[in-house]
């Protein structure tokens, strides 16, 4: 396991993915697993348009000193890791079109080619209140992966989860998900532009 190139591929997709404004500059968090028991992830404190050495850290599953460090989110990404075998990254972004779709569906169902055929329909979950959102989003999480045997998780008001055994499909997939939903936005603004 080269981590150095490991690194390299997460700080590449981050600077690609804060472009495109997925990330905000300490909004999201993107990991990769280096074996069975251990990932990589961004710090609390990274910048995501800089990832570099020290915006990334590898952490154990079991938690030690060096979890203070990591992202809000390192429990959700070890709990996948831990639940789902295929997961090898792990990104939680929030992608402004995708997100902003979810405050008012239930389900995206894409009408472009590339949506339709690469993603499908995808189910909107509402986290119901976010109070607690943070306390159970781990067991939430993982649950809705399992059930549903999808590796992406459309959240209202929060963002998408996602993981894959391969950084540039998961990239891919993300991407083709938010150009749907801002073709389904434009679409619903255009209708009401001639409803008016």
């Amino acid at each position: 396991m080269n981590k150095t190139r490991l690194k390299n591929q997460l700080s590449s997709l981050a600077l690609s993915m804060f472009r495109k404004d997925f990330f905000g500059i300490y909004h999201g968090s993107i990991s990769s697993k280096t074996d069975k028991s251990r990932f990589i992830i961004n710090t609390k404190e990274a910048i995501f348009d800089n990832i570099n050495e020290e915006s990334l850290i590898e952490l154990s599953f079991k938690q030690d000193y060096r979890w203070k460090q990591a992202s809000i989110d390192a429990n959700i990404h070890q709990g996948i890791y831990s639940h789902i075998s295929e997961a090898k990254f792990i990104c939680f972004s929030m992608p402004q079109f995708t997100t902003a779709y979810s405050l008012e569906h239930n389900i995206i169902i894409p009408k472009d080619y590339f949506g339709y055929t690469e993603i499908g329909l995808v189910e909107i979950i509402d986290p119901k209140q976010f109070e607690d959102w943070y306390e159970r989003a781990q067991s939430e999480i993982i649950l809705y992966f399992q059930t549903k045997k999808t590796n992406l998780m459309v959240i209202r008001g929060y963002g998408v989860y996602a993981y894959s055994r391969d950084i540039h499909e998961m990239a891919k997939k993300l991407a083709i998900l938010e150009k749907s939903c801002r073709l389904l936005m434009l679409g619903e603004s255009q209708t009401l532009c001639d409803y008016n």
